[in-house]
């Protein structure tokens, strides 16, 4: 866990480089309206950026020289923000969701292991198909790898083999995930 004096060092090191703490001998402005002012002092353009009442803010330090622009930091700011919370909403991270079987599972709690599998594939997780074998049951892997193979046929439509049946243990597992194009 990190302490408030390191989370204070992070937060910080996010954060872009404004006013006075621009440290370079000559920067590419840009000013209010968007418009590229030329290659200026650091000095020069924290006083015109002062007299409109606004920040100068390092935008970019990798070209040469580096660019700075006037705005209003505070607005700048919100809107990252916001940019990146829009960002983090759009992604998914994909969960990897199971469905546990026999391989002598009868036909109706088939159908409903496979509408468990395609509602978690709709909703853009994986899903970790098992089967278990008890005792001397595992002598009937080949069952199991043709009941995997069914369902990998059955939800065809949604679902790519990420990977084929194999054996684990006392189990036989098969991980399928969603097609790109749902």
């Amino acid at each position: 866990m990190l302490d408030k004096q390191q989370k204070f060092k992070k937060k910080n090191s996010e954060l872009p480089i404004i006013n006075e703490r621009i440290q370079y001998p000559k920067i590419r402005l840009i000013n209010v309206e968007g418009i590229q002012v030329g290659i200026i002092s650091p000095e020069e353009a924290l006083k015109s950026a002062k007299n409109i009442g606004l920040d100068l803010v390092l935008i970019s330090e990798k070209s040469n020289p580096p660019v700075c622009r006037i705005i209003d930091y505070g607005k700048y700011r919100f809107n990252q923000e916001k940019k990146a919370k829009e960002a983090k909403k759009k992604q998914h991270n994909a969960n990897l969701k199971e469905v546990k079987m026999s391989y002598k599972i009868e036909e109706h709690d088939y159908k409903v292991r496979i509408n468990q599998a395609s509602r978690f594939l709709q909703g853009f997780d994986k899903v970790k198909a098992t089967i278990t074998f008890r005792g001397r049951e595992i002598q009937h892997t080949n069952l199991a790898i043709e009941l995997l193979e069914r369902m990998a046929k059955d939800l065809g439509n949604i679902a790519d083999i990420q990977q084929a049946p194999s054996r684990d243990g006392k189990n036989i597992i098969m991980i399928l995930k969603p097609k790109k194009n749902l």
